[in-house]
């Protein structure tokens, strides 16, 4: 067989050689050329007349763009256009700069799915639910939907007060050293996330080595990556990760299906959901109705990953950014200090709970213009599975990527005027910004909108509360504290130079 097929192969080239007159290497040079003209003719045919580059780099094209991505390249790109266009590889890619382009992506299942990332399948796994498109997607995850109702949701402020308190012990152990706290704002996240997602079934060590190995996943969350995961490139390492975590949350599920079959109560988010189940299932019992769909372990495991994927590197973000904002602006800070004193007047030490929390709204809109003015999530590519006319006089190619962006529509001055400033009181009563719901995509929107937005929303209110019941911070402001650094979420260049210290009895003092 093999020689059969080199037989033929000797023969087609003698035939073109002979019927063209050329030689080997110049029918080589031929083809090449001819296949890079072809290149330029597909990318220019695709392009149409979007802004971007008028040629494209052979076979790599904006690949070093990509690799070393900025802020300030991605903003000057959104500024070219409503819709502008790149190619990396053989990957051609639409962006989308405002609000109405990138909000008909979010919306638009029967044109485009979920790409995240080219890395992504890879690093979550092909068959995880964050895949899943249409009839399958939404009925997969109206059984999540349960894990972050009103009751769950208030059954997690104990869990995550207890990591607060520790990774405060820990802040305060520096004695008000100055430190870039970037990556202490990421593990108090980090440990919170495990903690809520799994209780104690996780063994501390395991936890931390979680959280270390995390930081390979997060390193691959690059817009365009090496499209092969050989050994030694990032999203090899992040496989590798991912498979570590992925096997100690199965050991943490295994223990936790035995507890609760023994009628043990819940202590986590993932009893929550394993007691559902079984709630579910009796009741479908009882009434006649078709049995509910029985989660595996996989199918948790990697669920669950995915909630750590997407709260980990965003919320950790926001964590840094509102406590640099809120030192910058003590003002504010104030005011945040006197709404927890207010509330909790009667009982000073009472514990963290969700009714505390429902008390406090400029808490609130301290953590909603926060995530505004920096939010942690730029864009959230998409693929055409099929020609998407995205505007009249555009269509984007079947298996294109396709990228709505937040950023413009966040910042737009029509919704928010004097965008770039830090004013919670722009969604208080007397604000405009409620008035304008379709900018605010800090969670997404359409059929794959953000799962746990509330309680992304609650974390980061009820860290910056407890902080205020036993600290006092200050920022020190370099000049790179507000330029944007991307790793795969947004953060202050700098890494938030900040200092913390035992808060002074009575009202806080600017």
């Amino acid at each position: 067989m093999n020689s059969t097929v080199e037989q033929a192969s000797k023969g087609l080239v003698a035939s073109l050689i002979g019927k063209t007159g050329l030689s080997p290497v110049a029918l080589v040079v031929t083809i090449i050329v001819g296949l890079l003209v072809w290149e330029q003719v597909d990318y220019l045919t695709k392009k149409k007349h979007l802004p971007g580059p008028n040629f494209k780099v052979p076979v790599i094209g904006s690949m070093m763009d990509s690799m070393k991505p900025t802020f300030d390249k991605y903003n000057s790109k959104w500024k070219s256009g409503d819709l502008s266009c790149v190619s990396v590889f053989n990957r051609f890619i639409v962006i989308a700069s405002n609000c109405e382009f990138s909000r008909k992506i979010l919306n638009s299942p029967n044109y485009v799915e979920p790409a995240v990332v080219d890395s992504m399948r890879y690093i979550l796994a092909p068959d995880n639910w964050v895949f899943m498109d249409g009839k399958e997607h939404n009925a997969y995850r109206r059984g999540l939907n349960v894990l972050f109702q009103r009751r769950a949701l208030g059954s997690y402020f104990p869990i995550m007060d207890r990591v607060y308190q520790t990774c405060f012990d820990e802040w305060l152990s520096h004695n008000g050293e100055k430190r870039r706290f970037q990556w202490d704002f990421r593990e108090l996240n980090m440990q919170s996330s495990l903690r809520v997602f799994l209780g104690d079934f996780m063994p501390e060590s395991v936890a931390k080595k979680c959280s270390d190995e995390y930081f390979n996943i997060t390193a691959a969350l690059e817009l365009v990556n090496f499209p092969i995961p050989l050994p030694g490139t990032k999203v090899y390492k992040a496989i590798k990760s991912r498979e570590f975590i992925y096997d100690a949350f199965i050991e943490s599920i295994k223990d936790a299906r035995v507890r609760i079959d023994d009628g043990g109560e819940s202590t986590c988010l993932l009893d929550n959901w394993l007691i559902a189940m079984k709630d579910n299932e009796k009741e479908c019992q009882q009434t006649g109705k078709p049995a509910p769909h029985e989660f595996t372990d996989r199918e948790i495991a990697l669920t669950i990953l995915t909630f750590l994927f997407a709260s980990q590197d965003a919320t950790s973000s926001g964590l840094t950014w509102t406590f640099q904002l809120l030192a910058d602006h003590p003002d504010v800070m104030k005011k945040v200090y006197d709404e927890q004193d207010r509330i909790r007047a009667d009982d000073p030490d009472q514990p963290i709970t969700l009714e505390l929390m429902e008390k406090s709204p400029y808490l609130r809109q301290v953590i909603k213009e926060s995530l505004r003015l920096k939010p942690p999530v730029l864009m959230v590519p998409y693929q055409t599975h099929k020609d998407f006319p995205i505007s009249p006089d555009y269509t984007v190619p079947a298996k294109s990527m396709v990228i709505p962006t937040t950023y413009p529509a966040l910042h737009d001055p029509i919704a928010y005027p004097n965008p770039d400033s830090f004013d919670p009181d722009r969604w208080g009563p007397d604000g405009t910004a409620e008035d304008f719901p379709k900018n605010y995509m800090v969670f997404g929107n359409g059929p794959h909108h953000c799962l746990g937005k509330e309680y992304a929303l609650l974390h980061l209110m009820s860290t910056v509360a407890q902080a205020t019941r036993r600290l006092e911070f200050k920022h020190y402001p370099t000049e790179d504290s507000d330029t944007i650094w991307l790793f795969a979420t947004t953060y202050p260049k700098d890494e938030c130079h900040m200092s913390f210290y035992p808060r002074r009895k009575g009202p806080l003092t600017i």
